[in-house]
């Protein structure tokens, strides 16, 4: 997209706008699009290059309508993405949880609930600690790093790693079966993640092996897991694996960089974190409100249907924008504005909510938790060392680097 055209926003014809442009997006979230079209048409028919369309949502309300009527706007009947076949062909991907509909959603998701209760994800703190203190210890003393490659990517992959009983020697090649999953997502061949989640069920079956006696990991409690009385099939496991593989690192390790770097772009904020850590908490509320990484997944309307005024036909796939939901005006005042002291954020980070909100949030705010209060405390003076780079994707906000320089902290908390 053209400066020039990102500077004529508010004269654009908003019927001939494809959001799902990279384009839009090579610079970030285009927010100054997202809210006129919260103004203007937050339910809007967006043409795409094949002739087709898809209709947005934008706004909270409606989001949270369609988020909790299953009934209505279903993930079973075409999937989440704009192609049904993205990752992988429809009918293998349905063995995922984000393609389920309820009961059977309800029933699967029941297989990995009791790894993230709020007293499992407490029990996980001294390890979460521990993992984000080695990775630290990797490069503080050099006063230098990048923080997507040496941080944000490091932790919460070594987390999963940690829950599925991943050995650390096989973490490189742990980030490559992801890394290939999120690319999957980007791109125009159908089913591009396939191959790589047939790589994953072939390394799995080594970690079931090594967990013969073993219950205490989310892979172990796959293998035992039974659903309506029967096992779960391997395809039902692979693709839990590679939801849990892929789902618990990429939308942690994209919070993390863009956390660091909103904080980086507002200073007298980050300068009250490392004054007060008791501030932590509410800073990753207001960080994921801001940032909400994953903007989009899809419905598709199993019946002729409303939202948001606009007539929606049976079988019209709908996106909803949870990146413009967490700053709609409705909710929000100055939604644009980061505050570390916003009053509770109610925002869409984890999904609209019904169903599909995110099962690992909890384990989520504990990671983005310790790592805001281990960098706060190690990296001193943080200051930006170059431009970031960023994927231009409509689906995903993501970093891939963030070079910075600081003055190295002590390791242990005084």
């Amino acid at each position: 997209m053209t400066t020039d055209t990102l500077d004529r926003i508010d004269e654009l014809d908003l019927a001939e706008v494809d959001l799902f442009d990279p384009r839009w997006h090579r610079d970030g979230t285009p927010h100054r699009l997202l809210a006129r079209l919260r103004r203007e048409a937050p339910v809007r028919w967006n043409p795409l290059p094949d002739g087709t369309g898809v209709w947005t949502v934008v706004d909270h309300a409606d989001i949270a309508e369609a988020s909790k009527d299953f009934q209505r706007f279903s993930s079973w009947e075409g999937g989440v993405f704009l192609n049904p076949d993205q990752v992988a062909p429809l009918d293998f991907a349905r063995n995922l949880l984000l393609y389920m509909d309820p009961p059977q959603h309800t029933n699967y998701r029941q297989i990995l609930q009791r790894a993230f209760t709020p007293h499992a994800v407490r029990e996980r703190e001294g390890a979460v600690r521990e993992r984000v203190t080695r990775t630290i210890d990797a490069f503080v003393e050099r006063g230098e790093a990048d923080l997507v490659p040496d941080l944000a990517v490091r932790v919460p992959l070594g987390v999963v790693c940690d829950l599925c009983g991943v050995p650390d020697d096989d973490f490189d090649l742990f980030l490559r079966f992801t890394e290939e999953l999120e690319e999957s997502t980007r791109s125009v061949e159908p089913a591009a993640g396939l191959e790589a989640i047939g790589r994953m069920g072939a390394y799995l079956a080594g970690v079931l092996e090594l967990q013969q006696d073993r219950d205490d990991t989310v892979v172990a409690k796959l293998r035992d897991a039974q659903v309506e009385g029967r096992d779960l099939t391997e395809a039902e496991i692979v693709v839990f694996f590679a939801l849990l593989a892929f789902a618990g690192h990429d939308t942690t390790r994209n919070t993390t960089a863009n956390g660091l770097l909103t904080l980086l772009r507002h200073p007298d904020q980050l300068d009250e974190l490392v004054a007060d850590p008791a501030l932590i908490p509410a800073a990753v509320e207001e960080i994921l409100r801001h940032t909400s990484v994953v903007q989009w997944f899809a419905r598709t309307a199993t019946c002729d249907t409303e939202l948001g005024g606009q007539r929606i036909a049976a079988g019209d796939k709908v996106a909803l924008w949870y990146t413009s939901a967490s700053r709609d005006e409705a909710l929000f005042d100055e939604p644009d504005r980061f505050d570390i002291h916003r009053d509770k954020p109610d925002h869409d980070a984890f999904g609209g909510g019904g169903r599909h909100f995110c099962l690992g949030s909890g384990l989520a705010r504990l990671e983005l938790r310790v790592i805001f209060e281990e960098v706060t405390r190690r990296l001193r003076d943080l200051r930006l060392a170059g431009e970031p780079q960023r994927i231009a994707s409509s689906w995903t906000n993501a970093l891939t680097t963030l070079p910075v320089t600081f003055t190295p902290g002590p390791r242990e908390a005084a």
